[in-house]
């Protein structure tokens, strides 16, 4: 049996060396965790890098020069073996935020010197006591809402710091059943396919195929977040299915599972067009597309929590609106 307690030792002795590594040290913390090809993604602006370099120069030099005396403030944290390779490739999955003093400006978001939250997900492969691969998702759009920004219209769900799992259940640093990770990863391929087939006819009844009653909703700002099945529907999947149109589902990069709690992200996971008005924002015939984090907790057979990150500031770069750029040029009038 895999216990996956060596890629999660792996993880956190990065997580460890990283957080506490001073700006001109980071690039070489990264370099001895990683692999010489080491792959790393990362939310618009960001986007592709392929060494710990660029990583650090890119990403991490930056936010800790902006955020000063950050914590890595977890929530759930897992490992499994990858659905989407036939379970051939092992990754370790953290989630939660990132809290710090927001002591100077980043991207051109003008710091306040409060604490702030970086809401994060990250999904590492672990290679031979290394990492290989990585996909850190953001909440961008979070952090503007922070410091009273508000780039896009009035979003339909709420808004606020999210919490958790209900359980406080989420670090799995040590073992768990594997099939308690069977049971998850299975209930969340068949939610995946529901939603690839268009089952959603009538949606709030379809979904309890899936969902508890009572579920929630964390999505990414923007959207926010939501709760009960009913009220799922009116804030996010309504909207979503009647304001988006040609959308094509291209299929995930990782999707694994461990006791109760499970996730993917994709890159991108979904292809579309918008139709007008979904985020409150005008139609677009120009193809656009979602990378998406998914983050679950099962109880008992059904889904009860799911914790989204979607880079919404590349869905809407690919229609032509630049939030980053049009903040920054508000900000300079």
């Amino acid at each position: 049996m895999n216990d996956f307690q060596h890629s999660k030792d792996v993880v956190r002795a990065f997580y460890e060396e990283l957080d506490s590594a001073p700006g001109e040290e980071m690039a070489a913390v990264i370099r001895r965790h990683t692999t010489k090809d080491y792959h790393w993604r990362g939310m618009h602006p960001f986007h592709e890098q392929f060494s710990a370099d660029d990583v650090a120069e890119v990403f991490w030099k930056p936010f800790r020069q902006a955020f000063t005396s950050v914590q890595r403030r977890p929530d759930v944290f897992m490992a499994g073996l990858n659905d989407c390779d036939d379970f051939s490739t092992e990754w370790v999955c953290c989630m939660g935020h990132m809290m710090g003093l927001f002591d100077h400006d980043w991207l051109g978001i003008p710091a306040n010197g409060k604490m702030a939250f970086l809401r994060f997900a990250e999904f590492s492969r672990v290679e031979n006591g290394k990492i290989a691969e990585t996909a850190l998702f953001c909440d961008i759009i979070h952090v503007m809402q922070q410091v009273g920004l508000n780039p896009l219209p009035l979003q339909t769900g709420a808004h606020f710091i999210q919490p958790g799992p209900k359980t406080h259940a989420g670090l799995l640093y040590g073992p768990s059943d594997p099939a308690e990770g069977k049971k998850t990863l299975d209930l969340i391929n068949n939610m995946v396919f529901d939603l690839t087939q268009d089952y959603f006819n009538s949606p709030e009844e379809r979904l309890g195929r899936c969902w508890h009653k009572d579920m929630i909703w964390f999505g990414p700002a923007g959207i926010g977040a939501t709760y009960t099945r009913e009220r799922y529907v009116k804030q996010h999947q309504g909207p979503f299915r009647e304001h988006l149109k040609d959308i094509v589902f291209n299929g995930h990069v990782c999707r694994m599972a461990e006791d109760h709690f499970g996730g993917f992200f994709g890159w991108a996971n979904l292809s579309m067009k918008t139709g007008g008005n979904f985020m409150g924002l005008p139609a677009s015939d120009r193809p656009t597309e979602m990378r998406v984090v998914d983050i679950y907790r099962r109880d008992g057979d059904l889904l009860a929590e799911n914790w989204i990150f979607i880079d919404v500031l590349h869905f809407l770069n690919l229609q032509g609106l630049d939030v980053l750029e049009r903040m920054r040029g508000i900000l300079r009038t």
